[in-house]
């Protein structure tokens, strides 16, 4: 049971009380009463607009199903009829202010983590600098394998040959040698690229690798995460206030700069800090860590760690804006060890917003929360995930919306699939997962987003973004492929880990983004294309085809869900079907759910097959998850397994979750599997 303490009228989980008193308010010097009596304000004049929001998307989704339902399609006319589209605005650039040159006009890697895992986060924060002998060493990148035992010269010779290549071709050519560091034989001399971002070389004498070497180069060091988002929505397992305050806590010791970590590894044990900043002899001073953005959660949920003077449960949403700007408050008076936004802002990356409306309640909500901590209005700044197909379908609309404080445009492609397979559910059966990035919407979408976003003038002022490299062991695929990120004209890109970010920055250092920004086409992709729905017309699916669609789907839901569920993981790499290793979090989820609710509900498999695919998939993920002492086969005991009771009900839900999301039911399983657990 949770216990509560009255603040101000609400009932504040005392573990959330105690941290935002004890830890949040003190150093700022603030009033815990008032803060609290400000914070029910916040609630009082938002709640009720945020759950009017919601009513609102449910009432234009069941506008659309009846639309569908009666053979009719949901074209142009009739969205422009019901509200879904709303005119766009007139010509209009953003004013956003204040913005650190990472976002506004440096182009580079992106990395994503969950706020609840410390050690990652530090990674993510530290990730700015990458070895570029160890991101090949270590993965596929170039051909082979290192050898088993120490150090493998051959394959050293391989990347010492790639990285020199890469050198002497892209780097160095257009490079401005600005400063040194010397430790003993190491010296390490610092380089400004072509496009702005930084690498350097390490020579040491004294090194094994440099030894060898005739110019006794010991590694390449790259700048490459720009940035970094701390996620506390997609990414993350937060059913209460236990899960929000460490979230919370993580954020806070990134912005103190005191956060630690200290874990096993190789049978030693090893501290984790947050890495200083690069001073150089010449008197210049490289920042040695990406820049913080914080992910809060979107409008949907809410949360038992604030109950409102109702008794009903507070959108997690607005607690979220109030907790972490209170967090990032202390970054911007200068309490920390370190400086993470120089420019004075707070970043909040806002998801899964539906149109314009709700992105201008985003702004009241953000600017109600600079009034109760003082600060000058759109210090907060907005990042907009472009991953509904409303706000898509409204993009310039939104941004104007935001257009005093937003910060970057981001497509989603993963959550903006979900959401096209539930907005249009009715419709018809869709193509197979696997056929989705061919469809003519996907590439309507990420053109238009960033054709938009310059037409808006994010040049220069705010990123524009594109989606996750989900497969972090084909990093040689990455490279073949994740170049074209840069080259669409987007100033960033999502990878999932630091190795992923240093090697992704190569693209960086080889593409002069802002020229194939200048080269883009300046009409803007038709709208009518991005609304065409992925319907799989006159399709007759083998026996055979059907079977392997739903393996697919319901291997990938019970690898992702068991771990959500019995362990309270968000993100982690999961064996697909093939034992391929995939980052998974809720959009891949919310995806593979929603394609099965969608093949049910027309006709194209039965509830017994995909009853029959989950019990397979069982089995298929037990095995694949043999090595794990923790892990709770589900096989032969699936009525007992709230986790796969889960699963099962995201498919079998699935056309009635609000939007197709997942967090509902997971968060409604989680809760009851850690009523289970038991006291440490």
């Amino acid at each position: 049971m949770t216990d509560y303490a009255d603040r101000a009228g609400l009932q504040v989980a005392t573990t959330l009380a105690r941290f935002v008193e004890d830890a949040v308010l003190p150093p700022l010097g603030m009033d815990a009463d008032g803060f609290w009596a400000g914070a029910a304000k916040i609630f009082a004049e938002h709640a009720p607009v945020n759950r009017n929001l919601l009513a609102r998307r449910d009432a234009l989704q069941a506008a659309i199903d009846a639309r569908l339902a009666s053979g009719a399609a949901a074209d142009e006319a009739f969205l422009r009829e019901i509200g879904y589209l709303v005119p766009e605005p007139v010509p209009f650039a953003i004013a956003t202010e204040h913005v650190d040159a990472e976002i506004a006009t440096l182009a580079g890697p992106q990395l994503v983590v969950p706020a609840l895992n410390a050690r990652f986060v530090l990674n993510a924060a530290n990730a700015r600098w990458g070895s570029l002998y160890d991101a090949l060493y270590g993965t596929d990148a170039i051909p082979g394998t290192a050898g088993p035992g120490g150090y493998d010269a051959a394959r050293g010779a391989q990347v010492i040959a790639w990285a020199r290549a890469f050198l002497d071709q892209v780097l160095l050519p257009s490079a401005t040698e600005i400063g040194s560091t010397a430790e003993g034989a190491r010296q390490t001399i610092y380089y400004r690229g072509a496009n702005g971002l930084h690498f350097a070389i390490v020579r040491d004498s004294g090194h094994p690798i440099g030894r060898d070497d005739p110019e006794h180069v010991a590694d390449v060091l790259l700048e490459s995460a720009l940035t970094a988002i701390v996620d506390l929505e997609d990414s993350v397992a937060a059913v209460d206030a236990e899960d929000k305050v460490q979230g919370y806590a993580n954020w806070l010791g990134l912005m103190r700069g005191d956060l630690a970590e200290t874990f096993a590894k190789n049978g030693r044990s090893l501290t984790r800090t947050l890495a200083p900043d690069r001073e150089l002899a010449e008197g210049i001073t490289l920042p040695g860590r990406a820049v913080l953005l914080v992910r809060n959660v979107g409008h949907l949920m809410t949360t038992p760690a604030v109950l409102l003077p109702d008794g009903s449960e507070a959108p997690e949403g607005i607690l979220d804006a109030i907790v972490t700007g209170a967090i990032g408050l202390h970054d911007l008076r200068g309490l920390g060890r370190f400086r993470n936004s120089r420019a004075g802002s707070i970043y909040v990356v806002k998801p899964k917003m539906h149109g314009p409306e709700e992105c201008a309640f985003a702004d009241r909500l953000y600017g109600a929360v600079e009034a109760l901590l003082g600060l000058a209005p759109n210090t907060i700044k907005i990042g907009l995930m472009d991953e509904e197909r409303r706000t898509s379908a409204n993009l310039a609309a939104c941004i104007h919306a935001l257009k005093d404080r937003l910060f970057f445009i981001n497509t989603g492609f993963l959550d903006r699939t979900g959401d096209e397979i539930h907005t249009s559910m009715r419709a018809g059966a869709m193509v197979p997962k696997g056929e989705m990035k061919a469809a003519r919407w996907i590439a309507a979408y990420e053109a238009r987003n960033v054709r938009i976003g310059l037409d808006c003038g994010l040049a220069g002022r705010a990123q524009i973004g594109k989606g996750m490299w989900a497969a972090p062991d084909r990093m040689a695929d990455m490279l073949a492929q994740k170049i074209a990120h840069p080259k669409s004209g987007a100033t960033t890109a999502w990878v999932p880990s630091p190795t992923a970010a240093t090697l992704h920055a190569t693209h960086y250092h080889q593409v002069d983004v802002a020229a194939c920004q200048r080269a883009l086409a300046s009409e803007v992709p038709p709208l009518a294309d991005l609304l065409t729905v992925p319907l799989a017309e006159g399709r007759n699916w083998s026996a055979e085809e059907i079977e392997r669609e739903l393996d697919n789907n319901a291997q990938g839901i019970l690898g992702y869900v068991v771990r959500w569920i019995d362990h309270g993981v968000g993100c982690s790499k999961v064996p697909d079907i093939h034992d391929v290793g995939l980052m998974e979090d809720r959009a891949t989820l919310r995806i593979s759910s929603q394609h099965i609710a969608n093949w049910l509900l027309h006709g194209v498999a039965t509830p017994e097959q995909v009853d029959a695919a989950l019990h397979r998939m069982a089995a298929k993920v037990d095995a694949q998850n043999a090595g794990d002492p923790l892990y709770q086969p589900m096989a032969g005991r699936e009525a007992q397994r709230l986790a796969f009771q889960a699963a099962r009900a995201l498919i079998f839900e699935g056309v009635d979750q609000p939007s197709g999301y997942t967090e509902p039911l997971l968060h409604r399983y989680r809760a009851r599997a850690k009523a289970l657990e038991p006291c440490v």
